[in-house]
């Protein structure tokens, strides 16, 4: 009677045991059918979708794009690397075709401001873009440090712009006015007239978006 009992017992128990384990399997098997939403399926996941780094506009695993990064230096204070160890202000001043930029930001005193800002994004209009206006205007904007400063601000965004917002984005500037952004791909333009010809570019304290023509806020 005894032994009856016990190999009633033995047998309940094992049947216990096997329980959780064939669930388990069973939970494995589904989730290798594709319907997992564990660890498995998130693998599977990732490795359909393609990496953050080779999709424009994906943010901040999102490389420098634009036909002008080409031109930038591979190593120095120039380069990249380089220029993600300074704040923004000294960053530009380590690249050449962005110094007339440089010098208007230090005729209007902004250079501390913008080095100690906190996630911001610039719109950095490179040499040929000042050139693009003439010489008397910019002479006269330069010398003017209430109209430069405006134009200046107007330039720089008070948060992290991403790749993936410029496709059709609306910030507000420094300067209280709006900046507007359209485009897709690896082609943007900064309120439907300046070209972005290097994007995504990394400074210490900012993100800047060399461009080829000046923005004017409404004077």
């Amino acid at each position: 009677m005894l032994a009856k009992r016990f190999q009633r017992t033995a047998a309940l128990t094992a049947a216990a045991l096997a329980l959780p384990i064939a669930l388990t399997a069973c939970s494995s098997d589904s989730g290798k059918d594709g319907g997992d939403s564990g660890a498995s399926g998130a693998a599977s996941s990732s490795a359909a979708m393609p990496s953050k780094s080779s999709m424009p506009g994906t943010g901040t695993m999102a490389k420098p794009f634009g036909p002008a990064c080409s031109s930038v230096p591979t190593s120095g204070a120039g380069s990249f690397d380089g220029m993600s160890q300074d704040p923004v202000a000294t960053a530009a001043s380590n690249n050449p075709d962005l110094s007339t930029l440089v010098s208007a930001v230090k005729k209007a005193g902004l250079v501390d401001t913008l080095n100690n800002a906190k996630g911001i994004t610039v719109f950095a209009p490179t040499n040929e873009a000042f050139a693009k206006i003439p010489k008397a205007t910019l002479d006269k904007v330069l010398g003017d440090k209430a109209m430069l400063t405006k134009i200046l601000t107007y330039h720089v965004v008070g948060q992290k712009v991403t790749p993936s917002q410029l496709g059709s984005g609306s910030f507000t500037s420094l300067e209280k006015e709006k900046v507007m952004t359209s485009g897709s791909d690896d082609s943007f333009k900064v309120n439907g007239s300046a070209n972005i010809v290097c994007g995504n570019v990394p400074t210490a304290n900012a993100t800047v978006y060399i461009i080829d023509s000046v923005l004017m806020p409404k004077m």
